[in-house]
């Protein structure tokens, strides 16, 4: 049979065919030895123990074994979570990183509480000088209290022409009692809020004496102030 430049070309082509389903197996062939090359075993929810050549499908809900061909234990393959136990293990994690988080920041509080008192004289200082600020602006706002009831006082004596009908006194008196006695009730809401800025100040420093005197006797002990607590 002659050759012709078409049989030639027919030749070729089927070389080239042959090359490439040899190719193709022989891919096939590596991929099923990688996958061969280890062996995941676990005992299902039934008791039965299963073996495969990849993770196995029955067992996603617990730990499943990887083997070596050899036998021996190549890892662990933990089991696959539920949305509801992914959702606990966030919880937690979250929970974690806040009580590290508050930790860090109680750090933080005593050591910029040591700085600033260094020992119970200096924060028995500050305090007294803060109460005493606050004594004089209460001292201040008594006395303002004490004149304007006195203007009061003298103005209701006026008033007292008009027992019967108050409505007949005079405008300008009607409105000097209005505007005192308007006066005179917001400088007695700012004395009540005096004495309780008192009280929060002094539970302030109460509650840092508390932390604080751990933390002064852990500084002469030579311990760690920041970590006490």
């Amino acid at each position: 049979m002659p050759i012709t430049a078409r049989t030639t070309r027919i030749s070729r082509l089927r070389a080239a065919c042959a090359g490439l389903t040899l190719a193709a197996f022989c891919a096939e062939l590596c991929a099923q030895s990688a996958t061969g090359s280890q062996i995941y075993t676990c005992v299902d929810v039934k008791g039965r123990k299963l073996t495969s050549d990849r993770p196995i499908v029955q067992c996603l809900d617990r730990e499943q074994t990887i083997l070596n061909p050899s036998g021996t234990v190549k890892a662990k393959l933990g089991p696959v979570l539920t949305a509801a136990e992914r959702s606990q293990v966030e919880a937690a994690r979250n929970a974690e990183l806040k009580e590290l988080a508050r930790r860090e920041e109680e750090k933080s509080l005593n050591r910029s509480l040591l700085i600033r008192y260094p020992n119970q004289d200096a924060h028995q200082k500050e305090r007294a000088d803060a109460v005493a600020q606050l004594m004089l602006v209460r001292q201040a706002a008594t006395a303002r209290v004490a004149v304007l009831r006195a203007e009061r006082a003298k103005l209701d004596e006026e008033m007292a022409f008009y027992a019967k009908d108050p409505s007949r006194a005079p405008p300008k008196l009607l409105q000097q009692v209005n505007e005192l006695s308007q006066t005179l009730a917001a400088q007695e809401r700012f004395l009540s809020d005096q004495g309780s800025e008192i009280e929060r100040v002094n539970a302030r420093f109460d509650q840092e004496r508390e932390r604080l005197v751990p933390l002064w006797q852990a500084r002469l002990d030579g311990g760690s102030p920041a970590r006490t607590r």
